[in-house]
């Protein structure tokens, strides 16, 4: 917990990972844009000349006032801390208290300073339960001052005899040092000390009554070292040491730091250092050794290089930055968001058996919270694509996280930025320090839907996933879709359930010519009457699927139905599709036949389909088909003739007519007229 006296002017020489710099980590490294110091202690202890030792840089021989008016020292001067310092001297007078009290309040650090045994003994009797009173929760640095006066005394002794009990009973003591402002001894290591406490405190790290780094620290350092094991066998390699040193620290590592970091971890546990590299356990072990020797500010640098907060909470500014996906505008995953997801399934099929088994998926998903909640929702990775054994394909891992980035972008964000996405874009010759998760995502092009007069007009979509909903009645056929867009067997009719929960399907479908399309089927269940209320859910479909069963003579009336009650449906594309086909075709009954509906609506006649046949997996090339160019699949609105559903190139073509007829009829008017 402590940084023991006569350890601070021996900082730079010890050996662990990590020589720090302060340049271009500064930024990184330190949160508090001023340390406001409040000096404490008894009358004579020597408070005042420590402030005018740090001032002067020597001793000043000459009386000084009791009480020093307040100091101000910029980040340029001082200590190495970049950051504005404010010094309060105090009085410990009675009628100086108030003064005193309201000092303490402000200050966000007290340097408590003591002397000799009496000013020492009145640490734990006074000062210490005086600062508690007053229900302030700020550091405290104890200072043994006017080392000079007792130089027969070794710091150890005094560590041992005087600071390890007083700082045992008072947690909030971060630290103790021994100095004297007549020898200039440990005067700019003090006031370090104080800004460390405030900047780097101790507190969030490191257990004191048990010597031990508290257990979030320790599962923020595993996440670290999960991301930093780049291979994923579970040591860090000298390489990837390296690496670790040069994106926190700036510089690199010489072979005789790398050997002094392995043999201080092997000295305690032999067996976290081998020829592959170190484990995880050792790791955990260095950083806890530096927040034993008072050099936690290491620990602070390496968290807060990876987005960590002082409450060893990643930064939301890192987990969900600002992504603005524009109005009629779907999120996408880039090529090097695609990429990444790529190797990270290579690099996690162990087996290279083509699948993420459970163990594998536990493994991945460790450095984050679990699955995402939507995930979950959608019973994965039953709503995708499986091999034999029902672990997930690179193709259904893929498609997956394609969905979750088209319905929820920000959860892909938060877990590209948990799974370490930023360090992935890095070369090892120089690795990433900056978020970057925001290159793994694209926004489409705006999709247009005209007026309900012009929307058979509408423009093809540019667009790689598509949502479609599917609506029918009951027993149509909507889960088997389901199942067989993901090849997996329909349940038999006898074990019929209605789906009264939404279910999700997703895969990729190949269109002709080698376009790849991730299509999204969502069957709606009992929520299907607030989607359908829902504009915003509504928003991301792509594509109306109505099904029937052909076979059922009241399977269509419930389409009818939904429609008239749901006018508004009308601003989607639709396509219908007549299912179990295999089965005696029956006539519906309601006013119009499906065919004669279709035909009425101006879009394309039901689709027949059975999932007994090989050839159902047309069905998806041509819902997204739809989805992509879906002028032709709205229903013709108010207004509208039939033969507006060619769009646009009807149009071109009677106008062309009409050009060619003119033209005719002047060639022949030039003709007569000659």
């Amino acid at each position: 917990m402590a940084l023991l006296a006569g350890r601070a002017e021996k900082r730079g020489t010890h050996a662990s990972i990590f020589t720090q710099t302060f340049n271009d980590k500064d930024e990184i490294r330190l949160r508090m844009a001023a340390v406001r110091i409040c000096v404490c202690g008894d009358e004579g202890a020597g408070k005042s000349s420590l402030i005018t030792s740090l001032v002067k840089d020597v001793f000043v021989t000459t009386k000084i006032q009791p009480t020093l008016p307040q100091i101000t020292i910029p980040p340029s001067i001082g200590t190495p801390e970049n950051v504005t310092t404010t010094i309060v001297d105090t009085s410990a007078l009675p009628h100086e208290r108030t003064n005193l009290n309201k000092e303490i309040r402000k200050s966000n650090v007290i340097l408590l300073v003591y002397s000799d045994h009496y000013s020492y003994e009145r640490v734990a009797l006074f000062w210490m339960p005086h600062f508690r009173s007053l229900g302030v929760n700020v550091p405290v640095v104890l200072c043994a001052n006017k080392s000079d006066q007792s130089s027969s005394t070794s710091t150890d002794q005094v560590v041992e005899d005087e600071m390890l009990p007083v700082m045992s009973e008072f947690k909030e003591i971060d630290s103790c040092i021994r100095t004297s402002a007549r020898e200039h001894h440990n005067i700019n290591e003090v006031f370090f000390l104080c800004q460390k406490a405030v900047t780097d405190p101790i507190a969030p790290l490191f257990d004191s009554k048990d010597s031990s780094l508290k257990p979030a620290c320790v599962s923020a350092l595993q996440r670290i070292f999960y991301l930093s094991d780049r291979d994923q066998d579970g040591y860090l390699s000298d390489r990837e040491i390296h690496d670790f040193q040069i994106k926190c620290f700036g510089k690199p590592l010489s072979e005789l730091d790398l050997s002094n970091i392995k043999s201080s971890i092997s000295t305690h546990l032999p067996e976290s250092v081998t020829d592959r590299g170190i484990t995880q356990t050792g790791f955990v072990h260095l950083n806890k050794l530096f927040a034993e020797k008072g050099r936690h500010e290491t620990i602070w640098l390496i968290l807060r290089t990876f987005h960590y907060t002082d409450s060893l909470s990643l930064q939301s500014s890192f987990l969900t930055p600002k992504f603005e996906v524009p109005a009629n505008s779907s999120a996408e995953l880039s090529p090097a968001g695609y990429r990444f997801f790529v190797d990270l399934f290579l690099l996690h099929d162990k087996d290279n058996d083509g699948g993420l088994s459970p163990t594998e998926l536990s493994t991945l998903f460790a450095p984050t919270p679990g699955l995402p909640h939507q995930w979950q929702e959608n019973d994965f990775p039953s709503c995708t694509v499986r091999n034999d054994a029902g672990y997930i394909t690179l193709q259904g891992w893929l498609a997956q996280w394609s969905m979750t980035t088209f319905t929820s972008h920000r959860t892909t964000l938060a877990y590209l930025a948990y799974l370490g996405f930023d360090s992935s874009l890095s070369s090892p010759s120089s690795p990433s320090t900056t978020t970057s998760t925001l290159k793994a995502l694209t926004t489409t092009k705006p999709r247009k839907r005209p007026a309900r007069s012009h929307r058979r007009r509408t423009p093809p979509v540019s667009r790689n996933v598509l949502q479609a909903f599917i609506l029918g009645a009951p027993h149509s056929g909507k889960s088997s879709l389901l199942s067989t867009f993901l090849s997996r067997p329909s349940p038999p009719s006898a074990t019929y359930s209605p789906s009264l929960q939404p279910r999700t399907a997703v895969n990729t479908v190949e269109l002709p010519g080698g376009k790849q399309v991730t299509l999204i089927l969502s069957e709606l269940g009992d929520h299907e009457p607030a989607i359908l209320d829902n504009a915003q859910k509504l928003q991301q479909c792509d594509i109306l699927l109505y099904t029937y069963d052909s076979s059922d003579a009241e399977s269509f009336k419930y389409i009818v139905t939904l429609r008239e009650k749901y006018t508004h449906l009308d601003d989607l594309p639709l396509l219908f599709v007549a299912t179990k086909a295999d089965r005696d075709r029956v006539r519906q009954d309601c006013e119009e036949q499906p065919e004669e509906y279709a035909s009425r609506l101006g879009v394309q006649k039901p689709v027949h389909v059975s999932v007994a046949w090989g050839s159902v997996a047309e069905l998806f090339v041509q819902v997204a088909e739809v989805g992509l160019n879906p002028g032709s699949a709205f229903a013709r609105g108010e207004g509208e003739e039939e033969g507006d559903g060619e769009g646009w190139m009807g149009w071109w073509v009677g106008m062309g007519a009409v050009c060619v007829v003119g033209a005719v009829a002047v060639g022949i008017w030039r003709r007569v007229g000659g």
